[in-house]
């Protein structure tokens, strides 16, 4: 694991949902998750300009957040499912490869965790890829519970 670039977060430490004013920075993490490796593990929606537009204009019942320091977006997160009438939101979310490693990540869900359980959530879920080995560790650590969805995939819930 290479060590997190400290001067990407030269900011202040912010948790921001998305607005009409992020798009670029949005945009401009959508790009740099597309062409990351582990871009094959986080694919909720295309990973693009058009996509980050959408989704900073979005006037619904989901919430759709980042973690940023400055103008730099660290970390992109969803609670989503809402809209179509679960209960039980899906979390999804995806770190700067340099800024993992710095515990924004826990940081992040810990706060969308809240956002969550504010919004009258009792559970949260998430699929994981069994590989991503990462994900699966600081989801255990969190207190997900993962069981098997089929051979290369978890569902992981946890009690708000």
């Amino acid at each position: 694991m290479a060590k997190p670039d400290s001067s990407l977060i030269a900011g202040p430490l912010e948790f921001r949902r998305l607005r009409p004013e992020l798009q670029e920075s949005v945009a401009s993490f959508f790009g740099l998750m597309s062409s990351d490796q582990d871009s094959n593990y986080f694919h909720p929606h295309p990973m693009t300009t058009e996509q980050a537009v959408s989704l900073c204009s979005y006037a619904g019942k989901d919430l759709y957040y980042v973690a940023c320091a400055g103008t730099t977006v660290l970390a992109y997160g969803m609670l989503r499912g809402w809209d179509e009438g679960y209960e039980i939101p899906s979390l999804g979310i995806a770190v700067h490869p340099q800024a993992r490693g710095t515990g924004v990540a826990r940081a992040f869900m810990a706060f969308l965790h809240l956002a969550a359980k504010l919004r009258g959530a009792t559970k949260v879920r998430l699929t994981v890829y069994a590989e991503n080995i990462r994900a699966v560790e600081i989801y255990r650590r969190l207190g997900y519970i993962l069981e098997h969805k089929n051979e290369r995939e978890y569902v992981g819930t946890i009690a708000l």
